[in-house]
């Protein structure tokens, strides 16, 4: 009988280091997709604070407690990572979205350097803060970026682009690093 083994998206991709720039694998747990029915907007946020201490996310934002996080993932979704949402039945359309993107974290002084080089938008701390969130391009893929830190950033892109996903920030840091070193 045929044994199967689960694998990450990112396994055998990460980690990368160039110069002060790290990609890392971020483990994300379960990752379900919400989406509140008509007019159930308030009901789904008032269910997943009393279970898990967050409200439903505002437009372009993250939300974090424990390990649980939601993150705005379009008009009237957000994604759940980290557990399970419990108690949403009839409040909202949920989905299993485990394993199906691939999720790395950037970071390092020249972060916000390495991704304007593939990233059309700022994404400098004056502007996108700490659990702001987008969904955007990187190169040519969609991506959802978060900012977790001053110098880091989550990047959620479609499982089937892991290895594009990584290849593009390593180049990219590259570049980064090496004008860095002509001064």
């Amino acid at each position: 009988m045929a044994r199967l083994i689960a694998k990450s998206a990112l396994m055998g991709l990460l980690p990368v280091t160039v110069g002060g720039i790290s990609l890392t694998e971020v483990e994300t747990g379960p990752v379900t997709s919400i989406a509140p029915f008509k007019g159930q907007s308030r009901a789904v946020s008032a269910v997943l604070k009393e279970r898990v201490g967050l409200r439903f996310p505002p437009v372009n934002r993250a939300v974090a407690a424990g390990d649980v996080r939601l993150i705005w993932a379009g008009k009237g979704r957000a994604l759940m990572l980290g557990a399970k949402p419990e108690g949403l039945e009839g409040l909202a359309a949920m989905t299993d979205q485990t394993g199906a993107n691939a999720v790395l974290r950037i970071e390092g002084e020249a972060v916000e350097d390495v991704l304007a080089r593939l990233i059309p938008m700022d994404l400098r701390s004056t502007v996108f803060k700490t659990g702001h969130t987008a969904r955007t391009m990187l190169a040519h893929m969609q991506v959802s970026v978060t900012r977790v830190g001053a110098d880091a950033f989550e990047i959620m892109a479609m499982r089937s682009m892991a290895g594009t996903l990584v290849h593009d920030l390593e180049q990219a840091a590259k570049g980064v690093m090496a004008r860095r070193a002509l001064g």
